[in-house]
């Protein structure tokens, strides 16, 4: 079974992520989406191009791997959105709820791995059919 994960480049952050993901929904496997700073990138409307192409990325995990999971990640110490945790959790939040916009039927996680890479969970949206929770 497979997960989506968006993801920053950070290597740091890549492991943690796979792992808490296995640990805790049973996926084998993770399509790993990466991009510099993903939260900054789905909630900043300069950078429409780039989050269409996450979006993209996504939707082909979604037809692929018939994902139903999508994980969204922010982390301590990002090189590309260097904002405090607080401005980061904002954004991952309003991040969830982009990619919910787009996929109204997979379970979304943002997730915050923090400076000893360990991963906390954020928020969770799950799917809706038929507009309903």
């Amino acid at each position: 079974m497979f997960c989506t994960a968006i993801n920053c480049i950070d290597g740091r952050v890549q492991l943690p992520v796979i792992h808490h993901l296995r640990d805790h929904y049973g996926v084998d496997y993770v399509d790993m989406i990466t991009e510099p700073g993903p939260v900054l990138v789905l909630t900043d409307e300069k950078k429409i191009q780039q989050a269409d192409s996450i979006i993209h990325r996504v939707g082909l995990s979604i037809k692929v791997h018939k994902t139903k999971l999508i994980a969204i990640v922010a982390h301590y110490n990002c090189l590309a959105n260097p904002v405090h945790k607080a401005q980061q959790l904002i954004q991952l939040k309003d991040s969830v709820k982009v990619v919910r916009e787009n996929f109204l039927n997979a379970h979304i996680l943002g997730l915050w791995v923090n400076k000893h890479r360990v991963v906390d969970e954020i928020t969770h949206m799950k799917g809706m059919r038929n507009g309903r929770k």
